[in-house]
């Protein structure tokens, strides 16, 4: 189910409050500016600054510009797949077949690393975001060097996931192969110009004069005082943390992104929806074992050049974060919905994944935001609304026998079912008048085969699930009703 056939659209007031929340609650006196915004589809719907982006009093604006360091990986990885429907490359080729020299070594013996392994951090090369978070600027032949000496693998080749900054520089060493362009040329010309990111540059000195550019700072004392901390350079590494960007071209460029999962995916001249979608699907599954008391997720992965949650509550979020010396920067969108955040700091302490994780927990709870993505099939939806009119007219489930399967009944005797949806409106009470439609209450179909929607009733909420069996004729195999527990959406907080 996709957000633009749901037509839901948020408040301003409402994303206003929840980046004011998100900042209440963020530690601001780690970095001397920080900049955040809400958006959707059509761009930032609101945004929210404090502090200096040069600690000299002049306040941080909405264009003000920040090096945005791993969030780069994302437009990496298009690029790679760009090339990948031309047919240019291959993915499950070896990386050596388009970079000769590249030695790659477990436990004495070389193996074979595809560019499908570097894209999605399961290529055996161990973690190295310390130490590469300073080899920006070196050269391409000092990096050349290095991989023909031979780089040690800690695990098997598609074993698991270990987040390799260096794998991803020969992904980008592959694309300029067979582009003839370096990776910064290809991606300007590719996505920079025609998805009008105009504010996004690899290179700090190609903004015009008088553009407010946030420089980096470092603090160790709880900022209490800051230390200025020069650009890390562009070189063989700036393919995976050279960018710098706005709130604006950020949202805009995540929007086009996203869009692969609605029914009217944004300029496909660009890079095909397919591939979008690609980029968001969990390709190398990432070990979680924190504690996270902000979210639930069932599972967490890498896809290409982007981090895809799970959440229990809200279905599939795509995030990324990036840090350099001087620099935090995190953007993640809820693909049910479209909604977003991004947001900057400029210090390595910032942790601007806190701030925008606050900021899209606190819109989407406000807005009851649904939960997944893809369309139900039109007999998963002609099943739901006869269910739901009946309910609401407080109809028998017999009266909708025939979008049942022989099973439905048998499986729960009608006389049982009649008596469980008693005892829910006992808690819940009646069943308000004049719903909204389905479309604005359904909550998630997981599958096309399956609707999850809701309610409104006096004290609460009857969630109603659908499963069909995928016959010719598609029928109802599985439904429940029951009590969902909990307020009623604002009337201020429809998305």
């Amino acid at each position: 189910m996709t957000a633009t056939q749901l037509d839901r659209t948020i408040a301003p007031q409402l994303a206003e409050s929840a980046l004011l929340a998100a900042f209440e609650a963020h530690n601001l006196r780690s970095s001397p500016a920080a900049l955040a915004a809400v958006f959707d589809e059509s761009g930032v719907i609101a945004w929210k600054a404090s502090g200096s982006p040069r600690n000299d009093g002049v306040p941080t604006s909405r264009d003000t510009v920040f090096r945005i360091a791993s969030m780069s990986k994302s437009f990496l990885a298009a690029a790679l797949l760009a090339l990948r429907d031309e047919g240019a490359l291959d993915l499950d080729r070896a990386v050596t077949d388009y970079v000769p020299g590249i030695r790659c070594v477990l436990n004495g013996n070389e193996e074979s690393v595809s560019l499908r392994q570097l894209i999605t951090n399961c290529s055996g090369l161990a973690e190295d975001n310390a130490w590469g978070d300073r080899m920006l600027g070196a050269r391409r032949e000092d990096i050349a060097a290095l991989a023909a000496e031979g780089l040690l693998l800690t695990a098997e080749p598609g074993e698991k996931y270990q987040y390799s900054n260096l794998g991803m520089s020969f992904v980008a060493r592959a694309i300029e192969t067979v582009s003839g362009q370096t990776l910064e040329q290809f991606v300007e010309s590719r996505f920079l110009e025609p998805l009008g990111l105009s504010n996004t540059r690899y290179d700090v000195e190609a903004y015009v004069d008088g553009t407010s550019v946030a420089a980096g700072f470092r603090n160790f004392d709880d900022g209490e005082t800051y230390i200025e901390e020069p650009f890390v350079g562009s070189g063989a590494l700036a393919c995976i943390g050279g960018l710098f960007s706005t709130v604006d071209d950020v949202a805009r460029w995540a929007a086009f992104v996203a869009s692969a999962f609605t029914d009217r995916p944004q300029h496909t001249e660009v890079l095909s929806a397919r591939s979008r979608r690609e980029m968001q699907r969990i390709a190398t599954v990432i070990p979680d074992g924190e504690d996270r008391p902000d979210r639930q997720l069932e599972a967490v992965g890498y896809g290409m050049g982007l981090v895809i949650e799970h959440d229990r509550r809200f279905g599939r979020i795509v995030q990324h974060s990036g840090g350099l010396p001087g620099f935090s920067s995190h953007m993640r969108w809820h693909l049910a919905t479209g909604l977003g955040v991004v947001a900057f700091g400029n210090s390595d302490r910032f942790e601007a994944w806190g701030l925008a994780t606050r900021a899209l927990t606190e819109t989407l709870t406000s807005a009851d935001a649904p939960a997944d993505t893809v369309q139900p099939w039109a007999a998963t939806l002609e099943a739901a609304a006869r269910i739901d009119r009946a309910l609401q007219a407080g109809s028998s489930f017999s009266e909708v026998g025939e979008v049942f399967a022989e099973n439905v009944m048998r499986d729960l005797p009608p006389e049982v079912r009649e008596r469980q949806l008693s005892e829910a409106l006992e808690q819940l009470g009646a069943v308000l008048p004049a719903q909204n439609e389905l479309s604005a209450r359904a909550r998630s179909s997981a599958m096309p085969a399956e609707l999850r929607w809701v309610i409104a009733c006096e004290r609460g909420n009857l969630e109603c699930f659908i499963r069909l069996v995928g016959l010719s004729n598609p029928l109802v195999q599985t439904l429940t009703v029951a009590a969902q527990s909990q307020p009623l959406p604002k009337e201020n907080a429809t998305i």
